[in-house]
């Protein structure tokens, strides 16, 4: 039997489902990754997996250009007839439940990572988009089973009325390898402490306010080094220009290192992990890798930072665009060794115990049979590879 799972990024597919296809894989199904052409479908089929490349603009507006998108997804799912298909991010959901219905799939999932730009921006294009999104919304998710990441992303969505709750589940993340993301065993490097943010270069990641926390750090602590790691985003309309970044690199301590493959290894090295994001996160991936590495964090009191920082245990959360509070909290763990080994070691067993790979795929797994996958099969697959699947319906 065939899976496919479609996302608008082969890095999304690579870095964050990799290891569901492979357990997939291992109990005998056939899996088939698609999404737009980029730099990591080389890496997705060198892992075994076959790759199909799928053409499609992130940020289409015109109507017509938009139907012919639908129409290609609908012949792509009739020739390849898959038994069922997993949807990840907003086009993906949007589209391809529509396709998969015309092309005659009964199984659908759809994963809604985050709120994202259209619903936690009030520009005049965000308040659009978000007005067509919610009719959209209601036709692509009826008769479809809709997988949500945090409560209140799934609380938000039922009061407007946009999916049919019995069919909805609660799977917090697309989980992190607790093997490969591990506290360090040789201690920290010598050196200055290090404090590192990692998204993308985008105004509503908190990205601005970390500038300027770093600088009030900095006026009292000049020793300590802040890096951020990721790129811009030129298909997000809320994505920070080039110029801003290297303007920032310029004239602050701040250290841009752009796109890193070797995160487990950075975060090994710092000593505080932060994200100030007000963007409409699910929950955070960095953080849950953080968390896994032992490090005791600070985010956004926002609906899925929640889900990972709780407040006073593993790390501090702070108001939305506030950037003196940011650097409070980020000076009080600099300050305070014990504080910040007490919390990492809490990071470190919520990690394991909540956002662990093998928990979300055996997770993954019981919504795909509840999709209408073969029951024996996939529980097998979850019991085998991962543990007892649990979900919260």
């Amino acid at each position: 039997m065939k899976v496919l799972l479609f996302a608008n990024t082969d890095w999304y597919l690579y870095n964050f489902r990799l290891s569901l296809a492979i357990v997939l894989r291992a109990n005998g199904f056939d899996v088939v990754f698609v999404s737009p052409p980029g730099s990591y479908s080389q890496r997705l089929v060198e892992a075994g997996f076959r790759w199909i490349p799928f053409p499609m603009s992130r940020r289409g507006v015109n109507p017509l250009a938009e139907l012919v998108t639908i129409a290609r997804l609908v012949r792509l799912y009739r020739l390849e007839r898959p038994s069922l298909v997993h949807h990840f991010t907003v086009k993906c959901v949007l589209y391809g439940s529509v396709a998969a219905r015309i092309a005659g799939v009964t199984a659908i999932v759809n994963a809604i990572p985050g709120l994202g730009y259209v619903f936690s921006n009030d520009s005049v294009l965000a308040q659009v988009l978000r007005a067509l999104s919610k009719v959209f919304y209601r036709f692509a998710l009826a008769k479809t089973h809709v997988v949500f990441q945090n409560p209140e992303n799934r609380d938000l969505f039922a009061r407007e009325g946009l999916f049919y709750g019995r069919n909805s589940y609660l799977i917090r993340g697309s989980g992190v390898d607790v093997a490969l993301f591990s506290p360090t065993t040789h201690g920290k490097k010598a050196g200055p402490r290090l404090v590192l943010l990692a998204a993308r270069l985008l105004w509503a990641k908190g990205i601005a306010e970390f500038v300027e926390a770093a600088a009030l750090v900095q006026t009292t602590m000049p020793d300590v080094v802040f890096q951020v790691i990721g790129t811009g985003d030129p298909g997000n309309p809320d994505n920070i220009p080039q110029d801003v970044i290297e303007r920032w690199g310029r004239s602050t301590g701040l250290k841009f290192l752009g796109h890193q493959d070797n995160m487990s290894f950075l975060l090994k090295q710092s000593d505080i992990a932060v994200l100030p994001s007000y963007y409409g996160e699910g929950v955070p991936r960095i953080l849950i890798e953080a968390a896994a590495c032992g490090l005791p964090l600070v985010a956004s009191d926002v609906s899925g930072c929640r889900e990972i920082v709780k407040h006073g245990v593993n790390g501090i959360l702070v108001p939305i665009k506030n950037s003196q509070a940011l650097a409070d909290a980020i000076m009080m763990l600099l300050r305070d060794d014990q504080l910040r080994d007490r919390m990492g070691k809490m990071s470190r067993k919520i990690a394991c115990e909540e956002f662990s790979d093998k928990r979300v795929i055996a997770e993954t797994l019981d919504v795909y049979r509840l999709a209408g996958l073969p029951v024996a099969t996939a529980t097998k697959a979850a019991e085998r590879f991962v543990g007892t699947p649990r979900i919260t319906p």
